[in-house]
């Protein structure tokens, strides 16, 4: 399989390691908008023109699955990209979420999210 890995810098780069790591696809893309970093700051209009813009660079890439490694598009424009590109796309929100869910056994503990 192929996936394109997307972040709004470079901090995906540590997702992308944890791929190469656990063997999971035959070949990865990267694509870390340097350029217009940070995305944190900017109106939710913008994060979601950013975020298709990136998916438009995939598609050149014809990719099995895209993850996106960026908080603020993964919690802002995921919808959109789905839209867009008939691969499944996947955020770090929706990840982090499920792997909370299957990690704590009581489902009234508390915990901390950083």
């Amino acid at each position: 399989m192929k996936v394109g890995v997307f972040d709004s810098g470079i901090g995906g780069l540590t997702v992308v390691k944890s791929l190469l790591e656990h063997h999971l696809f035959a070949e990865i893309v990267y694509f870390g908008d340097t350029a217009r970093v940070p995305y944190g700051i900017k109106d939710k209009t913008t994060i979601i023109r950013y975020a298709i813009e990136a998916v438009e660079f995939f598609k050149n890439f014809y990719l099995d699955l895209i993850i996106v490694a960026c908080n603020t598009v993964s919690a802002h424009a995921l919808d959109e990209m789905r839209e867009v590109y008939s691969c499944p796309v996947i955020g770090v929100v929706e990840a982090g979420i499920l792997a909370t869910a299957n990690a704590i056994k009581d489902k009234n503990a508390n915990i901390l999210i950083l």
